[in-house]
C-alpha cells in the first residue's frame, strides 16, 4: 500500500502531546517490524472516504 502518515486514517491530533500520532492497533511484535521496515506501511488507511465509491464508478 501506498500512502504518507498525513493523510494516513490512523494518523490523529493528541491535544495531551501536542503532535500527531498513529492510532493503529499494533502489537509488540508488528511495532517492531514496522519500525524496522522501510518499505511501505501495511497499515495504511486512506483516510478519504469516497475512495471506495469513485473505484467503484
Amino acid at each position: 500500500m501506498t500512502g504518507t502518515c498525513e493523510n494516513c486514517a490512523y494518523n490523529v491530533y493528541d491535544d495531551i502531546l501536542d503532535e500527531y500520532v498513529c492510532e493503529a492497533y499494533l502489537d509488540e511484535d508488528e511495532f517492531y517490524r514496522l519500525s524496522q521496515s522501510r518499505g511501505p506501511c501495511p497499515y495504511y488507511r486512506s483516510g478519504d472516504d469516497y475512495e471506495l465509491v469513485r473505484h467503484q464508478n
